[in-house]
């Protein structure tokens, strides 16, 4: 995500190093490189044009501090000005209302109805919301199917009339049905098209009158670069939506559409898709982001995503069984998925400020620990609580059993060795970090 624009724009910051003070001549070609980055990342042409004059005259209106460097300077005025063309701001969906009625359009494989899976999971988690899903593609028996297969997943009800064609009666007796049933949000997915037609713009329109929802959310995907941001102020036109949601944001994605669609259609990006999983969804923060764009991390979110998955009462547990060097490879074991709950792996890496470019030509996949899990799998209950009796035939029969060497099994068991004598002696909050630093993460260079 955004490797090619963190990249040029890196490289554009340079430019300034080794100058004394920030001068009209020698902001000159930084800004020029600046905005071909802006241009490669397919950021409109008005836009990318408006944001450099924007951090000239800012740069130019500013006395640098002698312990500032005017690179350093133009990096705040470039992050600043980066926050601001996505929003400021994060900005929060309205979920007042009993129930709380939420329509979601887009585009054909823009992802709406993984989105509209994604969000119930996240409301009903994070907010102690009851949802009801209702599935308004009609034209589209696999949409139906798949919605009702995420329900299933994240136990959330789906509501659907197999034999009924109008989404709009559909969508105002599934609003019925979650008053008689209590659900307090109801997220409505609707049909899409490969293209804007006017049918599905009527349709959309004629839910939006009947249903009166409190939240419109437009759903693109990112990887479409302009065009998501014009198709974006087409259906902003129709519809008046409240807020963008980008998806596929862990894609080869040039990042335009994430910089150029609030100046465009002047509304706010409200949710990012990040992965496959139900848990892939990110709250848009303006700042965190431009924060990622220049390299710098983005700690805070790190932190959120480790205290939604790891649990105090649990984490005081571990605790004291390390401190009474009782930790196994159950607690190993189960820290690994825990950690895998928070997201794609690299993209987590991405988050702590300077191991994103550092992990740019290595590939981590999110199978990075199945020979790990494999291998502990393969361990008999006894074997996983007391490592220690894991002799050299015990050995033998796991990597068989694993799909694994024995060398594999050897190392792991090494380094979970490691890992408790260090954890033992350390016992406090730096462990974690240390441990994941020695497994195997299974990083390729590209």
């Amino acid at each position: 995500m955004f490797e090619n624009l963190s990249d040029r724009l890196d490289r554009s910051f340079k430019l300034l190093k080794g100058q004394g003070r920030i001068t009209e001549i020698n902001i000159a070609e930084t800004l020029k490189d600046v905005r071909r980055a802006l241009l490669d990342a397919d950021v409109n042409y008005k836009i990318a044009k408006s944001f450099t004059e924007n951090v000239k005259q800012k740069a130019l209106g500013q006395d640098v501090l002698k312990a500032v460097q005017p690179g350093q300077l133009m990096i705040k005025l470039v992050h600043d000005e980066l926050a601001e063309l996505m929003g400021g701001q994060k900005t929060d969906i309205n979920i007042k209302g009993n129930p709380a009625i939420i329509l979601i359009a887009g585009l054909q494989g823009s992802g709406k109805t993984t989105f509209s899976g994604k969000l119930a999971n996240l409301l009903k988690t994070k907010k102690g919301k009851n949802p009801l899903l209702v599935a308004g593609d009609v034209y589209r028996p696999a949409a139906i199917e798949q919605l009702k297969i995420i329900g299933e997943q994240i136990e959330v009800p789906v509501y659907t009339e197999d034999d009924n064609k109008n989404p709009v009666k559909i969508a105002k007796s599934a609003i019925k049905k979650a008053k008689q049933n209590g659900n307090d949000l109801v997220i409505i997915d609707t049909a899409g098209r490969l293209a804007i037609d006017e049918q599905m713009m009527q349709e959309i329109t004629n839910i939006k009158k009947e249903v009166n929802p409190h939240e419109i959310l437009f759903v693109v995907d990112s990887m479409t670069g302009q065009d998501a941001v014009n198709t974006a102020k087409e259906f902003n036109e129709r519809l008046n939506f409240d807020g963008v949601v980008l998806t596929k944001l862990d894609g080869d994605t040039r990042g335009g559409a994430a910089l150029s669609i609030r100046s465009v259609v002047n509304k706010p990006i409200k949710f990012v898709g990040t992965g496959e999983k139900m848990e892939a969804l990110d709250v848009f923060y303006p700042e965190r982001m431009a924060d990622r764009i220049l390299g710098m991390g983005d700690i805070v979110s790190l932190v959120e995503k480790a205290q939604e998955q790891f649990n105090a009462e649990e984490a005081r547990k571990l605790q004291k069984k390390i401190a009474k060097n009782q930790f196994n490879l159950n607690d190993f074991i189960a820290q690994i998925q825990q950690i895998k709950k928070m997201g794609n792996i690299k993209d987590l890496a991405g988050m702590i400020p300077g191991v994103g470019k550092a992990l740019k030509n290595v590939d981590i996949d999110d199978d990075a620990f199945k020979g790990i899990e494999a291998i502990i799998s393969s361990m008999t209950p006894d074997e996983r609580e007391n490592p220690v009796i894991l002799n050299g035939n015990r050995r033998k029969r796991i990597a068989k059993g694993s799909g694994t060497t024995i060398q594999e099994v050897n190392r792991l068991i090494k380094q979970f060795d490691d890992t408790r004598k260090m954890m033992k002696m350390a016992s406090g909050g730096k462990n974690m970090a240390r441990m994941l630093q020695n497994m195997p993460m299974g990083g390729r260079r590209r």
